[in-house]
């Protein structure tokens, strides 16, 4: 296989990182382009030469719309770097780790960076509430695509560390969650110890040099930190996938066809009936809902808004008569963004949607020639 490092995960390979909020990765590529050994080790790769740097005409490859430098939740090595890699013109940017994932969302806030990128939702665990929260109270970003990773975790320690001497487990705790089934049939009694994110596990097990001490993280992450793995695929559900977010200060992205939504919806007052007339006005005009939950507003107990996702843009016109309403009727509603639809057949059932389109508008056109001319002219 030939990975391009400027398109792929080979950046996933910079050396380990401080544990400052921000790091400013002067001459980055160059960093991870020398670890090229290290890389054909893990994943017998041919590394290609190094595309042109910022001072130098970016590659066709970055889109119009690709910020130019990306943070994301860090340090190296984590599913979040892992998934944004994935996407070829945002890995062509200057990707920044930073320490939470409140970091992140904050400098892309204020500006500090073009775009954050963060996981939002795991199939087994649900939400990741601090994403959640801070798009809702905390920033006015807009989302700009989202991508969705399959996972898998890994238990890894230091060489020499067999599985009967882990006493203590770190994660994130989304992730550990993710293998509860496994800790407990396997180490049982286990100290579970919560981490900023799967790669910062790994990346303390690998300083601290602990024997009773083990990381469940990523498998590259055991390359980066100098671990062994010990337990491979230790996820308690095969199909355990996460859904990230581009998110920016920047405008709605185009329609494509094959869109998703986000919006938040607060009421006035809570009464009954008025989750059901909310929903109404989706069911009404056959929009669907991919997901609803509730979250607290902070004001006071009891009282919750509503985190809607539904297919469509805010471009179309159904939509926008949906949104119209709600507007009407509730107190607020905020629009966190339209974008993109992920999956792998995204780009087809896009092709197929416009393809209809075109058609389902010739058809119209034929329909209209033969409408008569009104009396008189």
């Amino acid at each position: 296989m030939v990975v391009n490092p400027r398109e792929t995960e080979v950046r996933e390979r910079q050396p380990p990182q401080p544990r400052d909020r921000l790091i400013r990765p002067a001459g980055a590529r160059a960093d991870v382009l020398d670890q090229g050994s290290q890389l054909a080790f893990v994943h017998d790769l041919t590394i290609l030469p190094a595309m042109p740097r910022e001072s130098e005409t970016p590659p066709a490859a970055m889109s119009r719309h690709s910020p130019a430098t990306i943070a994301f939740l860090g340090p190296a090595g984590t599913f979040t770097e892992e998934a944004l890699l994935g996407e070829s013109d945002l890995a062509a940017a200057e990707v920044v780790p930073m320490a939470t994932i409140g970091d992140v969302l904050d400098a892309a806030h204020v500006g500090e960076v073009a775009a954050g990128f963060v996981p939002i939702e795991n199939s087994i665990e649900g939400t990741v509430s601090e994403t959640v929260d801070h798009l809702i109270f905390s920033s006015d970003l807009l989302i700009q695509r989202e991508v969705v990773l399959d996972i898998h975790l890994h238990l890894m320690a230091v060489p020499g560390v067999g599985i009967g001497d882990v006493t203590r487990v770190l994660s994130y705790p989304h992730a550990s969650a993710q293998c509860r089934a496994y800790l407990l049939r396997a180490l049982p009694g286990v100290e579970v110890v919560a981490t900023s994110s799967t790669a910062e596990a790994a990346r303390i097990v690998g300083e601290e040099r602990r024997t009773d001490s083990a990381a469940l993280a990523p498998f590259l992450a055991a390359r980066l930190y100098g671990l062994d793995t010990i337990a491979t695929n230790v996820e308690d559900h095969a199909a355990n996938q996460t859904r990230f977010l581009l998110v920016a200060r920047e405008t709605i992205p185009a329609a494509t066809g094959h869109d998703r939504t986000s919006i938040v919806c607060f009421q006035g007052r809570d009464r009954p009936g008025s989750l059901h007339e909310m929903l109404g006005q989706f069911a009404a005009r056959s929009l669907n809902l991919t997901k609803i939950e509730s979250r607290p507003t902070k004001a006071a107990l009891g009282n919750y808004c509503f985190l809607i996702d539904f297919e469509g843009h805010v471009g179309d016109e159904v939509v926008g008569d949906c949104l119209r309403e709600l507007h009407m009727e509730l107190a607020e509603v905020r629009v966190l963004g339209s974008y993109p639809a992920a999956g792998a057949g995204g780009e087809a059932v896009r092709r197929g949607i416009e393809e209809s389109r075109r058609k389902a508008e010739a058809w119209l056109e034929a329909v209209r020639s033969r409408v008569a001319a009104p009396p008189g002219k």
